[in-house]
């Protein structure tokens, strides 16, 4: 499917970063540094530790990846009844089929890939090959394998854990069973090797872990903890006896194995279950990941055992719901999802990102709270619609929020990373059942208007929080629900709309009502282009109107949605407004010809755009997805014939954009020292049109035809020193035959010869290309290139022909259109010091005519293209945009 429409094409998404998978880690040898790989639906990511940079996004397979391991040198992802093998953490490069249901464990071993399906046949795979080495079938209702692990120094050996409870430990080499563990009455969920030799930490389903010797079959320590089934266990490396175990609800217990007790919590590490927990092998990190969509590292360097947050990656844990770019360079997009949080996602890097966290009742509440019981009674329902304001967020709050179903609307400081310290509700508003709907914040951002759920639109000011007014008669500025407020640029209009069906004009200040318009059907959202004063109105009967509130008319109607539309976002200069509708289309209207212009399907329907204040990027969320998906805007890199659709258009389905690796952290983690990675060789002349220059400094050139004036300017002032004197025994070479030593000098001399004397001949004649003569004066210094040129004539020694054949060089050059710069002051120089040889040779003068007309046509082509240039660049500068 293509990846975009005519206007719009997909570029990359923002916030996606683990998913209930657990993670694999990496080591590359070469690089000294740890990776990390998380599955991200149909594709994974890697991560490296150090900063938690994207280095790598793998290609999508054909389904959603449901288990994830990596060793040395591939990464294995299963996708239905499929294993992929990817090399560089990007390519695929075998798959693995045979399995008849959904693979659901893998491990590599050395040279083999053990992998179990939900049926129970576990097949034992060669790497290299891709065949089936060795096939176990096991029966469900007996022995379901739940979790594998390689004991170390144990050779082809394999411990598999099931539901049942049982162990049992398998030669795959000789397809043995060597020995059957009864287990602990209850279902393995996970099972890791410590770093001590015969002992394996076994993680039940009831919350219990078991630190077992397999070779002995004894049970050495076991612990028990509340928190439900063991989801991960973790041993460190680092001569710390601590084994770390997840639990579903979020939190990891940290068990201390030589005082059998427990020595510390991570309570709450995560928002939902911990898909797992790795330690670096020989550090005091600890790497989890979870389905609430975030990747952390901890770092234990606290008293007692403790451990501190590092560094993270995380995104919204559960889909996002509305979304709008802040300020006014479009880096950074607001967003805010079902999860209760709002958050900040940067378009440069994502070590810009931040999350501005959970809204709550009461922020000394809930820090009270934290210490001991349970807080979520005092967390904030979901964020149903915001608004922000850069031009006063460094002094007080800018951003303002609606919950579902409260009455009060919350505060944000963008700076400071935090909600705010007012809770803005109106005036003896106890008992009442309304909600706040509608929000908007002032350009100047001193006040915000909040509509609510009862008809009443209030005016608060955001410094102090204090109550301002409110519109209408009554206390009451619709008979309906309030369905969007805006205010103009200028502070002078109040805009609202409500479920009566009714657009009213208020005067900001006196808060009087001055126009009011009948819609006809109840509006669903509204919004206003300041800078333009365009009023868009998405209506429940999926049309769109479009008010001009200079003349209060309404200027345009557009038919074509059939769904409920969600969003809508106005371009920067107001002359597009695209809309997102339930019909899975992403729409864009034109509003001067009033005629869609642009249009295309989605997999899932949108719930939420924004514009770019830039308009170099859209970005859309979408139902049950918890990425911000960014859409180029191609009018911008180039030309895009915008023509009217027709009613009838079929929209063409188009894929969701994918991540991509940024550039600064982008690096190959492949370990294969045997195969290079192909690196992208410019080649030395793009196009057979261009000029393309030698790149040489420009001393090497510009002073040819200054070589006089330059010895001149360095002639030494004090005499030349005499030569040293010989001295009175010559020195000699050792051998028979006595031969004289020369001196360094002389033996340099012997070896400077006149290269270009022999190459020149050799040209004549047609042996060698231009290029090794070319590369010979390319090497010299003006000094030596000068004394070249003067021996080419029969007066310096050169032979016949030298002179003629120089100047078919130098014609060779303006042809092709290479070294450009070289090619002219060669020339400059050669007739400089033969002109008048050239000037007696009938055929010389020939070809000097020849090269002369190459030299006008090359030059007035290319000062066109200048003028051209500097034409745009001055009326850029100086015309009115």
């Amino acid at each position: 499917m293509p990846a975009g429409g005519a206007l719009f094409s997909g570029f990359r998404v923002l916030g996606l970063f683990s998913n209930h998978l657990p993670h694999a880690l990496r080591y590359h040898q070469k690089h000294r540094e740890f990776y990390v790989v998380t599955a991200v639906g149909r594709c994974f990511h890697t991560y490296n530790v150090k900063k938690l940079g994207i280095v790598a996004v793998s290609n999508s397979l054909s389904e959603d990846i449901s288990c994830l391991v990596a060793d040395r040198m591939l990464v294995f992802a299963a996708s239905g009844c499929d294993i992929s093998a990817f090399a560089r953490n990007k390519e695929e490069v075998r798959r693995y089929s045979g399995h008849k249901q959904e693979v659901r464990l893998l491990l590599p071993l050395g040279d083999q890939l053990i992998s179990v399906d939900a049926g129970g046949d576990a097949i034992i795979w060669d790497v290299g090959s891709g065949e089936v080495y060795l096939r176990l079938q096991f029966d469900p209702v007996t022995f379901e394998p739940s979790a594998l692990c390689h004991p170390s120094t144990y050779l082809n050996k394999v411990l598999l854990g099931s539901s049942q409870g049982a162990l049992q430990l398998w030669n795959i080499k000789t397809s043995k069973l060597l020995y059957s563990f009864s287990g602990w009455g209850a279902a393995i969920t996970a099972l890791q090797q410590s770093p001590a030799v015969d002992v394996v930490g076994v993680g039940t389903a009831t919350g219990r872990i078991i630190i077992h010797n397999i070779r002995l079959d004894e049970t050495l320590m076991s612990f028990m903890q509340d928190w439900g089934p063991i989801s991960s266990l973790a041993f460190r490396s680092d001569g710390v006896p601590v084994v770390a175990a997840a639990s579903p609800q979020g939190h990891v217990a940290l068990w201390d194995l030589e005082r059998r007790q427990l020595t510390a919590q991570l309570r709450h590490a995560h928002s939902t279950a911990v898909a797992a927990a790795t330690f670096l092998h020989g550090e005091p990190l600890l790497i989890t990941n979870g389905a609430d969509n975030a990747i952390k590292v901890w770092i234990f360097d606290q008293e007692g055992g403790g451990a501190r947050l590092l560094r993270s990656r995380q995104g919204h844990s559960a889909p996002p719901t509305t979304i709008s770019h802040h300020g006014n360079d479009g880096k950074n997009i607001l967003s805010a999802g079902q999860d209760g949080t709002l958050q900040s996602f940067s378009t440069v890097h994502e070590r810009f990102s931040k999350s501005l966290g959970h809204g709550s009742i009461n922020k000394k509440k809930e820090q009270k709270k934290k210490k001991g019981l349970a807080y979520q009674e005092l967390r904030l329902p979901a964020i149903t619609t915001f608004a922000s304001a850069v031009a006063r967020q460094s002094d007080w709050d800018g951003i303002v929020a609606c919950h579902s179903g409260r009455l009060a609307a919350t505060t944000w400081n963008y700076q400071r990373c935090t909600m705010g310290a007012h809770h803005l509700r109106p005036p003896g508003a106890h008992g009442n059942k309304a909600a706040a709907t509608a929000v908007d914040v002032t350009s100047c951002g001193n006040f915000v208007l909040i509509g609510l759920s009862s008809g009443r639109v209030d005016l608060y000011n955001l410094q102090s929080g204090l109550h301002r007014g409110c519109y209408g008669d009554g206390g009451a500025a619709h008979r309906g629900a309030v369905r969007g407020v805006c205010v103009d640029g200028l502070n002078q209009l109040t805009l609202t709309a409500g479920s009566d069906s009714l657009l009213k004009i208020w005067r900001f200040r006196s808060k009087k009502q001055e126009a009011e318009l009948q819609l006809g059907t109840a509006p669903a959202s509204m919004l206003l282009h300041r800078e333009s004063g365009m009023l868009a109105l998405a209506l429940d009967d999926f049309m769109i109107i479009v008010v001009d509130t200079a003349t209060r008319r309404v200027v345009r109607k557009f038919h074509g949605h059939g769904g409920k539309i969600n969003d809508m976002a106005f371009s920067p200069d107001g002359r597009w407004l695209v809309t997102v509708a339930m019909d899975c289309t992403i729409r864009t209207w034109d509003l001067p010809s009033g005629c869609l212009v642009d249009c295309f399907l989605v997999d899932t329907a949108p719930v939420g755009v924004s514009m770019s204040p830039t308009g170099d990027f859209l970005a859309t969320v979408h139902v049950d997805n918890l990425g911000i998906y960014l859409w180029t805007n191609q009018s911008l890199c180039g030309l895009v014939s915008l023509r009217p659709l027709p009613a009838d258009y079929q929209p063409a389905a188009v894929t969701l954009p994918g991540s991509q690796p940024d550039e600064a952290e982008q690096e190959v983690t492949s370990q294969d020292d045997g195969e290079d990675d192909d690196e992208y060789e410019s080649p030395q002349q793009l196009g057979a049109e261009l000029v393309t220059l030698s790149l040489l400094p420009e001393s090497r050139w510009k002073s040819l035809l200054h070589l006089d004036a330059i010895k001149r300017r360095n002639r030494p002032a004090a005499p030349p020193v005499a030569p040293p004197t010989l001295p009175f025994f010559l020195p000699t070479q050792a051998g028979l035959t006595p031969r004289f030593t020369l001196p360094p000098a002389t033996a340099q001399e012997v070896q400077v010869m006149s290269p270009l004397r022999f190459l020149g001949v050799e040209f004549m004649n047609f042996v060698f290309p231009v290029e090794r003569p070319l590369l010979l004066l390319r090497s010299l210094g003006p000094a030596p290139l000068s004394v070249e040129l003067s021996g080419l004539s029969a007066e310096g020694g050169g032979a016949g022909g030298l002179l003629l054949a120089f100047l078919r060089m130098i014609d060779s050059l303006l042809a092709s259109g290479r070294d450009f710069d070289l090619a002219h002051a060669y020339l400059a120089l050669f007739l400089k010091l033969h002109l008048r040889s050239l000037s007696q040779d009938a055929v010389a003068m020939e070809t000097l005519v020849h090269l002369s007309e190459r030299l006008e046509a090359g030059w007035a082509e290319l000062q066109a293209s200048f003028h051209q240039s500097l034409c745009l660049l001055t009326y850029i500068k100086s015309a009115l945009l």
